[in-house]
């Protein structure tokens, strides 16, 4: 590309950060109750996700059978369009409805995700502000849970809407 053809390409932004090492959380998987692994997250007790200090997002709240995570949409969560990309928007969303399902497991549970359906209903943008993912488990059975979340900006506006499906299975 040249300077004519994009305007001033040197305009280069640069993002540094830093993460814990996730293993403290990993080994305290198979003894501990998943709300318990989550609130000992949200306390500093144990290391978040990485994913979560690469997109910088911030764990809000957790409960059983619900949780939440906050986002200040950022330029380097763009897409060409000049908004926040649907895969960011989509892994917050997967991440709330996740562990909210991660909140109902008991000691010796693990889940993945199955499927995540997401719906956009407005674009998001650094001028959005704060946005907040909030994730409800809708059923929980033996081998299978249903769970939602919603994307709103402070204002309460739905943003984004998501379901999915886990699978649970025994780990350790």
């Amino acid at each position: 590309m040249t300077e004519t053809q994009t305007g001033d390409v040197s305009a280069v932004r640069e993002r540094s950060y830093a993460w814990a090492d996730p293993t403290p959380t990993l080994q305290a998987l198979p003894g501990t109750a998943g709300v318990d692994v989550l609130k000992r997250m949200l306390a500093g007790e144990l290391p978040p996700p990485p994913i979560m200090a690469t997109l910088g997002v911030e764990a809000g709240s957790f409960e059983v059978g619900s949780a939440s995570f906050t986002m200040q949409p950022e330029e380097f969560h763009y897409n060409p369009l000049g908004t926040v990309h649907g895969g960011v928007i989509a892994m917050l969303l997967d991440s709330a409805a996740g562990c909210a399902v991660h909140s109902t497991l008991s000691a010796g549970e693990g889940y993945t995700s199955v499927d995540l359906t997401t719906k956009y209903l407005r674009p998001v943008t650094a001028a959005s502000g704060r946005v907040t993912a909030t994730g409800t488990v809708l059923s929980r059975g033996s081998r299978t849970a249903l769970a939602q979340a919603q994307l709103t900006d402070d204002a309460g506006r739905l943003l984004a809407h998501a379901t999915s499906t886990c699978l649970i299975f025994p780990i350790g």
